[in-house]
């Protein structure tokens, strides 16, 4: 199985932003997509995007500040957080599935998850 890597999480001030990459040991799985969990809190749904990058899909609450894309030439996945809010504060996960969902029970391969907090 192809083995998922998250990186680029931090600390950062609202309305700041940060770039959450995802790097597979092999090719990108056909579809992927980006969670995040709160302690004591279901996964929740961030993004999703198709194998060619044609189709993107996002959770209301992240539309018009996040952007999802992939790179498959370098086998990694992006989210490009912008205006962050106190309440992205989260583990960010990402994961792949053979069809794009928003449901996590879709997705079979998940990476270790990168820390996002942000402060107000």
């Amino acid at each position: 199985q192809v083995q998922l890597v998250e990186s680029g999480g931090g600390l950062v001030q609202a309305g700041g932003s940060l770039r959450l990459s995802c790097v597979a040991s092999g090719v990108l799985p056909y579809a992927m997509g980006w969670f995040r969990q709160d302690p004591g809190k279901e996964r929740e749904f961030v993004a999703a995007i198709n194998r060619s990058g044609s189709s993107t899909d996002y959770a209301d609450s992240v539309k018009g500040r996040f952007s999802i894309s992939r790179d498959n030439a370098k086998n990694t996945l992006y989210l490009q957080m912008n205006s962050l809010k106190p309440e992205d504060t989260a583990v960010y996960y990402c994961a792949g599935a053979a069809f794009s969902s928003r449901r996590p029970s879709s997705y079979n391969n998940w990476g270790q998850g990168t820390q996002v907090t942000v402060s107000s």
